[in-house]
């Protein structure tokens, strides 16, 4: 039950939100991310000055908005919130974001250390989507 007849503004803004997360996020933990990734930095994709991999951060990041937008009043008794919308992605994220993480990074052979970072880091844009949507949605 897709629906076009959402609050965009919101989606917009959780999307800029998150990003500017993932800059600060990233910036901060950089060093501990390549050492995590088992990687030289000229190795990591975007070590070149590609924007790519932002782009589709950013289109990822519209849909996990998007979706935290449709399931808000779905699963909360149709109150969108702060609480109700960050609760929802914080269940979004335990249920399929770290979840998949966990596994993919398991079989990958990637350190637990990786995990941390991109896990906290998702745990991170769901929140701060969350605050957003529900002060704007």
């Amino acid at each position: 039950m897709l629906s076009l007849s959402v609050n965009w503004l919101s989606i917009v803004l959780a999307t800029v939100a998150s990003m500017a997360l993932g800059m600060v996020w990233y910036m901060v933990l950089a060093k501990q991310w390549v050492a995590a990734t088992g990687k030289k930095e000229n190795e990591l994709l975007g070590s070149g000055g590609s924007a790519l991999p932002f782009v589709f951060a950013a289109i990822c990041q519209l849909v996990m908005a998007y979706f935290i937008v449709l399931l808000t009043p779905a699963l909360m008794g149709g109150v969108t919130d702060v609480t109700n919308a960050v609760t929802v992605g914080i269940m979004l994220w335990a249920g399929f974001s770290l979840t998949t993480m966990v596994i993919n990074h398991r079989y990958q052979n990637m350190s637990w250390m990786l995990t941390l970072i991109d896990g906290g880091y998702m745990l991170g844009v769901v929140i701060v989507q969350g605050i957003v949507i529900g002060l704007f949605g």
